[in-house]
């Protein structure tokens, strides 16, 4: 018997708060098969799914196979995400890297768009991957109501309402506030790693380095001389005959 997903109570965030959106630069272009164009259009469509899922394209890391099966309108554009998560390369970069509660974050925020609601949506999920699978947590996700009545079949997933008219500055991206790796792969990985250096080397172009005369040669030239001094003595007080120390005059034919 499978477990039913948990219950989660929704919080207030950006996309589920209803107002009147004002056309910008900022606001995300949205990519779906109802208004292709031309060829070139399903292109763009199809690297801008490759930015939203894996948030790079290298030629390596794409799916020949399912772009070929969308190109001659075998699967839809829902089917095409499907394909991309549950590849190799999904697998390697976000699930081998992270523990089931980020990963649930991760797919989340790619596939529906916005962050998890609180840590109990993070938990419901994540026993949907320990029970189902990645590939049972995929299904549940894509099947979901909000991502039908958001995406559907024929658009691509994006980032919802990021920037607001009220607000100079929007939400940062996904790729930017949830880096691939954990705190705890980044560390085994060796990386980030701070590196010292003993010596702070500056650039000076030909026609700013001092020549000779130059006031600013004096400290180099002053350290160049490595003087050193005497060692100071060490008398004490008690060793001091004051009677023999002090000069004495003697007077004019007074022998």
């Amino acid at each position: 018997m499978a477990i039913p997903l948990l219950t989660y109570d929704p919080s207030s965030q950006n996309q589920r708060v209803a107002a009147y959106e004002v056309p910008g630069d900022e606001q995300p272009r949205i990519f779906t098969t109802d208004n292709l164009l031309s060829p070139s259009d399903l292109d763009v469509l199809i690297e801008a799914a490759y930015r939203q899922i894996f948030f790079y394209a290298f030629a390596a890391d794409r799916e020949t196979f399912l772009e070929s099966q969308l190109r001659n309108g075998q699967i839809t554009v829902r089917d095409f995400i499907r394909g991309l998560l549950l590849s190799n390369t999904f697998r390697k970069s976000f699930y081998d890297l992270n523990n089931n509660y980020r990963f649930v974050e991760q797919v989340i925020q790619r596939v529906l768009g916005r962050d998890p609601y609180s840590e109990r949506e993070k938990i419901a999920w994540s026993i949907v991957v320990a029970t189902k699978g990645i590939r049972g947590f995929v299904d549940e996700v894509l099947n979901t109501e909000e991502y039908l009545s958001n995406f559907g079949d024929s658009t691509v997933p994006y980032q919802r309402r990021r920037i607001l008219p009220s607000r100079a500055e929007g939400e940062l991206p996904f790729n930017i506030k949830s880096p691939r790796y954990e705190a705890y792969h980044r560390t085994k990985l060796g990386f980030p790693q701070i590196i010292w250096q003993v010596e702070v080397r500056r650039f000076l172009p030909q026609e700013r380095k001092p020549k000779a005369g130059d006031p600013a040669l004096f400290l180099s030239m002053a350290q160049s001389v490595n003087a050193k001094g005497n060692t100071p003595q060490r008398i004490s007080s008690f060793n001091i005959d004051i009677e023999k120390s002090v000069p004495y005059r003697q007077l004019a034919g007074i022998k």
